[in-house]
């Protein structure tokens, strides 16, 4: 799509929708789309079997450690993303998101082998979770995994809740996603830090057009995220602007969204602010438009727009 015609697409829109840089919000008012935290707790907050304290690394995350990272970046309200170390005990992000009201949603893990998971994603629904992480972990026949009857669950209940199904997958997993896009075309999809191009090897070209085919799925999106793990692996990140424009022409801003993956972009010499200024302030081929939608408007309309419960 060529610049003249996407910046009439997006004036269009913004015109439908009476959001022209999505007034009612001041500039600065940002959400994160993609956060974990954790806690030392852990004795109020076990565990999952087969993790260990040392496996915490930094050994703490709390809201009130990202809040220090995020808050002088304009951010205020975050995408909790339930964290490996709880596996499906979700009770440390829920209990997180019941203390600061109005700041977090959240992005549950259930087991959709278990018996009832579709009344267990509806209770968690109802508690403001507005996402379901899915992610193979060591699974060796990928296809067998997303084809599952538990699977075809999950992604039924997430259609009929008006929630998202958020994919935690490698390049190679795309061409199976996108056939369960078409399989589940009322299913919300937001598929996480680029599908992780570019974080083992150099990004192949036929990668980013599977990728990039997602777009043809209306409710599929894309978080622009984790960028001190992709490219270049070092900031400013600018390496990633090619990608990040592709995404943006392919999806639309309205189907984009900016994150971090916090604790993880704060570790290593990595910074906060880096990561959103390549967003904000360093790709002068995104529009103003385009930024209110990456950096608030789409995470606002995904994860904090109400669900059906």
């Amino acid at each position: 799509m060529n610049t003249t015609r996407r910046s009439f697409l997006a004036t269009s829109t913004a015109a439908l929708t009476g959001c022209s840089l999505l007034p009612g919000h001041s500039r600065g008012d940002w959400i994160d789309a993609h956060v974990h935290v954790w806690t030392p707790d852990v004795q109020k907050y076990p565990l999952a079997r087969g993790f260990a304290v040392s496996d915490m690394q930094p050994p703490s995350f709390t809201p009130e450690q990202l809040f220090a990272h995020c808050r002088p970046e304009g951010v205020r309200r975050i995408v909790l993303i339930q964290m490996s170390y709880y596996q499906t005990d979700n009770s440390y992000m829920l209990d997180m998101m019941r203390a600061h009201p109005g700041v977090f949603s959240g992005v549950a893990i259930v087991d959709e082998t278990a018996e009832g998971v579709a009344e267990t994603m509806r209770g968690l629904v109802k508690q403001g979770v507005r996402g379901f992480r899915i992610y193979p972990g060591k699974v060796k026949n990928l296809s067998a995994w997303l084809g599952s009857p538990g699977m075809a669950t999950l992604w039924k209940t997430a259609a009929e809740l008006k929630v998202n199904v958020c994919p935690l997958i490698n390049p190679d997993t795309l061409p199976l996603l996108d056939k369960m896009c078409e399989w589940y075309p009322d299913t919300g999809v937001v598929v996480d830090h680029f599908a992780r191009l570019g974080m083992a090897s150099p990004a192949k070209p036929e990668e980013v057009k599977n990728l990039l085919r997602l777009a043809r799925h209306a409710k599929t999106h894309v978080k622009a995220s984790a960028f001190y793990a992709l490219g270049a692996k070092k900031a400013p990140y600018t390496d990633m602007g090619p990608l990040v424009r592709q995404v943006r022409d392919a999806f639309g801003p309205q189907r984009v969204m900016w994150a971090s993956d916090c604790p993880f972009q704060v570790e290593h010499g990595h910074n906060y602010r880096n990561a959103i200024a390549i967003i904000r302030d360093r790709l002068d081929f995104l529009t103003e438009q385009d930024k209110a939608w990456m950096l608030r408007g789409t995470a606002e309309k995904v994860f904090f727009s109400a669900a059906a419960v």
